[in-house]
């Protein structure tokens, strides 16, 4: 009877880990959702913030969004680190 609870155990630990990878994702689509559904009553346009480079030319348009790019990856790197921290 022990070694069954104990087999039982082990198949359950790994549903528990993708329960927790799914609360997980479904936090992250709530939130990136809720930031896609309010982002134009922000202050601040994710894209057209001041450091983005944008050239325009007669026929081209050339649009580099260096600072957006950084504040995403702070942002995302932050949400990680809270992730692994809080993982351990």
């Amino acid at each position: 009877m022990l070694e069954l609870t104990k087999e039982l155990q082990h198949f359950m630990d790994p549903l528990r880990e993708l329960g927790r990878v799914l609360v997980f994702l479904g936090g992250f689509l709530v939130l990136l959702g809720a930031l896609l559904y309010f982002g134009g009553k922000l202050p601040f346009r994710l894209g057209n913030l001041p450091g983005d480079m944008v050239h325009r030319g007669e026929h081209t348009t050339l649009y580099f969004p260096i600072v957006t790019c950084l504040a995403l990856s702070l942002a995302l790197s932050l949400l990680f680190w809270l992730f692994s921290h809080f993982r351990r």
